[in-house]
């Protein structure tokens, strides 16, 4: 029994738990992006705000399981290739996303200035931890400080988001834009109570964090038991299964026209996977996490940064139709994302 829950598992058996956890994590997001859109209404949070908050938590917890895991079994560079891996893989979710949001560039209609701040602080976070990694390796009780700056540079990003009473930037609204407009009282599924749609929001999350363990698991057997380099399963096969729950909400929320929670959705998540960096750093008792980072993980981080800011030019720019009916940000984020995997493979 105790080598049922802590592996690693048969190779068959490791295969097995990555695809079906996959097809439960999309059916779970789906499910997501329809609780979520009736919660931001209900909370009065605005979807942008609540997508990068509750539902990064959300669909963060499955990354921050499988950090934790295999920081915990002494796989550091497994740990820092799937948070890493997961921001990289979420981003591409807004160009998958895109591809289903018919009538206009999905960076153009979902115009909001909480989504291009939390762009800016994803890339405040991944710079910090690249800092951290060519610093000084030191730790306080095992914890490098980085860790505490990313945490409180989160924070005080959440702090000045929030704090939208005068914007001194909006962006201008036309044809194409997608308002966040609250849905009716008599709308579907509006007469249900909120507690019962706080109490299923809660419950998909716990099935989250149960596939993010089993795919922990997994993960380590295909790196014991085969020549994978851990950087290529962290960001190819652990960063994939990371990203599912976006990528799927994403594609959801673009269908019910919740456009601004789907980009939301996606930049939030990958705030708090850049602080899955945290929880490793924690986890791992083998010293700083960022300095047991490897060139395959430095490199993923490089091309995190670089997605992210091809990501933020979209959500500026606001192309309203460009090339492949993507728009430039979505083709550059497909082409920056297959050449780092083909890279970490080889």
């Amino acid at each position: 029994m105790s080598d049922l829950l802590t592996g690693p598992w048969p190779l068959g058996w490791s295969i097995v738990v990555f695809v079906v956890v996959g097809v439960l994590t999309v059916l779970g997001s789906v499910r997501l992006a329809v609780l979520g859109d009736r919660l931001a209404d209900r909370t009065g949070w605005g979807e942008a705000l609540f997508g990068a908050v509750f539902f990064g938590v959300v669909t963060s917890l499955s990354g921050i399981v499988m950090t934790a895991a295999t920081a915990l079994a002494d796989q550091p560079q497994l740990a820092y290739g799937n948070a890493v891996g997961g921001i990289a893989a979420q981003t591409l979710a807004i160009a998958v996303a895109d591809a289903f949001h018919r009538r206009a560039n999905l960076e153009h209609a979902a115009a909001s200035l909480s989504n291009v701040l939390f762009g800016c602080l994803l890339i405040a976070l991944l710079g910090i931890a690249l800092m951290a990694s060519f610093g000084p390796d030191v730790t306080v009780l095992g914890v490098h400080p980085a860790s505490a700056v990313m945490g409180a540079f989160y924070i005080g990003g959440l702090r000045l988001i929030s704090d939208r009473r005068r914007p001194m930037w909006e962006a201008v609204r036309t044809r194409e834009t997608v308002v966040d407009v609250p849905d009716e009282p008599g709308s579907p599924g509006g007469g249900r109570r909120s507690g019962g749609l706080w109490g299923e929001f809660l419950g998909i999350a716990a099935l989250v964090v149960l596939g993010g363990w089993a795919i922990s698991v997994a993960a380590e057997t295909f790196v014991n038991r085969t020549d994978l380099p851990p950087g290529f399963v962290g960001a190819g096969l652990m960063g994939v299964i990371n990203a599912l729950p976006e990528t799927a909400t994403a594609i959801a929320a673009v269908r019910r026209g919740a456009v601004t929670l789907a980009v939301a959705a996606v930049i939030g998540g990958n705030c708090l996977d850049a602080l899955n960096l945290v929880v490793g750093d924690i986890a791992y008792r083998g010293g700083s996490l960022y300095h047991a980072a490897g060139d395959d993980e430095l490199f993923l981080t490089a091309a995190a940064l670089v997605m992210t800011t091809v990501l933020l030019g979209g959500l500026l720019i606001r192309q309203e139709r460009g090339w492949l009916r993507l728009g430039f940000d979505g083709v550059l984020l497909f082409a920056v994302y297959a050449g780092t995997i083909v890279i970490l493979a080889f």
